[in-house]
């Protein structure tokens, strides 16, 4: 199979403060700037202004939402967090409940896999 390598961009400080001056000053699009230099990375253009330390250059997301989403989330946040510690409580007891098997199996002379076996079979018949 013929694979040909990927090729990595590599851009000069000059250029990348060209593109960030021109973003300030010119006050251009993420997306035009983007398309007018040819630069692949949706978030490239950010990193940049990122490292030149002008955040405030950046697009502020805001979150609206209902007066009763955030308790809502909370809610749910809480019901998943207390049923993860729940599962993790059961799977602990079941663990304990298995080697108790199995040890009271091997001091009856048993082997447990035979008891499991002849368990599941009357289970399954009613």
């Amino acid at each position: 199979m013929n694979r040909t390598p990927n090729r990595v961009i590599r851009y000069s400080e000059s250029f990348k403060q060209q593109v960030v001056r021109e973003f300030e000053e010119e006050h251009r699009s993420l997306l035009y700037l983007q398309k007018r230099y040819g630069i692949k990375g949706s978030a490239t253009i950010q990193h940049w202004i990122k490292r030149m330390g002008k955040l405030e250059l950046l697009p502020i997301q805001i979150r609206v939402e209902k007066p009763n989403e955030k308790d809502r989330i909370k809610e749910l946040e809480r019901q998943i967090r207390e049923l993860k510690e729940s599962l993790a409580d059961t799977q602990v007891l079941h663990l304990i409940a298995e080697s108790r098997f199995e040890v009271v199996c091997e001091q009856q002379g048993l082997d447990p896999e035979q008891v499991k076996k002849k368990l599941k079979g009357k289970h399954s018949s009613k």
